[in-house]
């Protein structure tokens, strides 16, 4: 099962404020627990949503709006993707995180081709497998 651990922002996070040597050498060693372990699939940090934008989609309409974003607990400033057992097990790795200060990580499973049933057909399925195949190339450069 693949879990997606989302970081939520705060004030500091929102500011752009760096996190101190002290706390990327106590994350880089929770980050290496988590790769000898074979857990973290991937990980990483988010700029502040003022440097983001989103669109938005109606009908056929699209609309571009620029950070910053108000709701600061709505916003995300980081995540890793791990891979456990369970969500109990996933659960139990994200407790050990070097996290303090009010943070709040957000545990969702992330959908499998199996999750889909009949409608993720094989030729679907085919698809899916070459896009991602092609996708590892791609950030292999």
């Amino acid at each position: 099962m693949r879990f997606m651990v989302i970081v939520k922002a705060n004030p500091e996070s929102e500011a752009g404020v760096m996190p101190s040597e002290a706390i990327l050498a106590e994350m880089g060693r929770y980050n290496e627990q988590l790769v000898k372990a074979g857990v973290m699939l991937a990980g990483e940090g988010l700029h502040p949503s003022s440097k983001g934008a989103r669109v938005r989609f109606e009908g056929g309409k699209r609309t571009v709006i620029d950070g910053p974003f108000a709701e600061t607990k709505e916003l995300i400033a980081g995540f890793w993707l791990i891979q456990a057992r369970s969500k109990e097990e996933a659960i139990e790795w994200v407790k050990r995180a070097p996290m303090d200060g009010g943070v709040e990580l957000e545990i969702r499973q992330v959908f499998e081709a199996e999750d889909f049933g009949a409608e993720f057909t094989p030729e679907l399925r085919e698809q899916e497998e070459r896009l991602r195949a092609q996708a590892a190339t791609y950030t292999a450069r």
